[in-house]
């Protein structure tokens, strides 16, 4: 089930995807909130995250990954019509 809205494609609500062409932003998602759908874009392009937790991972990832959520915590907090929230479960 594919949807569109303004002229982007994604795979359904709530799914995340990467947008190489835009500009700024390297992922969007489509939340719906009050009955209405909304796109959120989120994530620096270009950024080195930290991705998910790995085994081995080195001390300086682990710093940054509890840094970025200890700087965005409130944001993330808001769920999922916030672009902290979509950062943290896909880039973080």
């Amino acid at each position: 089930m594919s949807i569109k809205y303004r002229g982007e494609t994604f795979a359904g609500l709530n799914k995340p995807k990467r947008t190489p062409g835009h500009p700024k932003k390297s992922h969007a998602v489509l939340v719906r909130e009050a009955g209405a759908e909304r796109m959120i874009r989120f994530g620096e392009k270009g950024a080195s995250t930290a991705g998910k937790p790995k085994s081995g991972e080195s001390d300086r990832m682990k710093a940054k990954r509890k840094s970025f959520k200890a700087r965005h915590r409130k944001n993330i907090a808001k769920g999922k019509t916030s672009a902290a929230y979509w950062a943290n479960k896909v880039k973080w």
